[in-house]
């Protein structure tokens, strides 16, 4: 474990809200006058943290509820930012993309330009305190109008190359599934905005399907039910496109049944680019370290197979060839100091 905590690490699938520590929130409410629960932090967890009685996605999305509460001002949500970043540099995750849904944290006024603004000053803040390369995915959501997706879309326009650096589509796939979205990542794709979307999570590999040829994703968010459709499969993996796997999630959402039918290393050994992430590293009780540790465990996974992995990850990041090329780099020299073969 403690060789696999100082491997340097990336982290593509990061939501902001499902990421907040307890201790942040009863900081935030104090200092705005807000109620909340007089519990000490591993009781007001319960609130913020799934269990094993999770059944489904919806069930896990709840979780959310209670934390957004507390993330509609601009000081929230520039410490939220700003303690993500903390968070995964315990861990050596060197690079991070956080992504978000401007329009749920605008219930006391702010704009959708003014949400996103005011993450990206809390992500600066952190990148410059704890060295982790950081940008930020801004998130469509199922179930919004489309009136609200596009000012989503038009503020990822405004902010590109400023610290965002993509859009996705995430909510509850199985109620909206992605071909009701086609004209908003078809304006994405007009502004030359890189997409990635939550599919075949909840939802079958037919989204998966649709939101390559259709939405115009370049990485998948999750993409587990893949393996149901084998043409499909080949597809990705002759093209090389991402998934942007989240195993601790993926089991808690019922994506799969268990540990035991969860297809990452069936998709590993057939060349499928599989990048491990977190997803919500408080809903989830995770960290990038414990999502690889699960990996040694129930897979087998070696040490130069983690290292294949996290070199997927790097080559999936939306960073700049100049940026990406010193972040290599920097990831061998690391991986040369800890006697392990450079690969990223």
């Amino acid at each position: 474990m403690e060789l696999l905590e100082k491997i340097p690490k990336v982290d593509l699938h990061f939501h902001l809200d499902g990421s907040v520590r307890p201790e942040t929130i009863k900081q935030i409410a104090q200092e705005e006058g807000l109620a909340i629960p007089d519990l000490p932090n591993d009781a007001l967890i319960r609130y913020m943290q799934v269990d094993r009685n999770c059944n489904n996605l919806q069930d896990y999305l709840s979780k959310f509820d209670f934390v957004l509460n507390y993330m509609q001002s601009a000081r929230a949500l520039e410490q939220t930012a700003y303690d993500a970043i903390e968070q995964v540099s315990a861990h050596n995750c060197q690079y991070l993309e956080v992504r978000f849904a401007p329009q749920l944290h605008r219930k006391n006024g702010l704009s959708v330009h003014d949400v996103v603004s005011h993450v990206l000053k809390g992500l600066n803040r952190g990148e410059k305190q704890f060295g982790v390369v950081t940008r930020a995915i801004l998130i469509c959501l199922r179930g919004h109008t489309h009136k609200e997706n596009m000012e989503v879309v038009e503020a990822a326009a405004d902010f590109l190359g400023k610290g965002v650096v993509a859009v996705d589509l995430a909510g509850d796939e199985a109620g909206y599934p992605p071909e009701r979205y086609r004209d908003i990542f078809q304006a994405a794709q007009k502004k030359n905005i890189p997409i990635t979307i939550h599919a075949g999570e909840a939802g079958g590999p037919e989204n998966i399907d649709e939101a390559i040829h259709h939405l115009g994703a370049v990485r998948i968010g999750h993409g587990v039910r893949l393996r149901e459709d084998p043409q499909l499969l080949n597809t990705i993996k002759e093209n090389g496109i991402p998934l942007e796997m989240c195993p601790i999630s993926n089991i808690q959402t019922k994506a799969v049944k268990g540990w035991d039918d969860y297809p990452i290393r069936q998709y590993f050994d057939q060349g499928v680019h599989v990048t491990v992430n977190t997803d919500n590293i408080t809903v989830s009780n995770t960290n990038i370290t414990k999502e690889y540790a699960k990996l040694i465990k129930h897979y087998r996974f070696s040490i130069p197979e983690i290292v294949k992995l996290i070199s997927f990850g790097l080559n999936a990041a939306f960073l700049e060839k100049k940026e990406k090329g010193e972040l290599k780099a920097t990831f061998n020299r690391e991986l040369q100091q800890l006697g392990l073969q450079p690969k990223v």
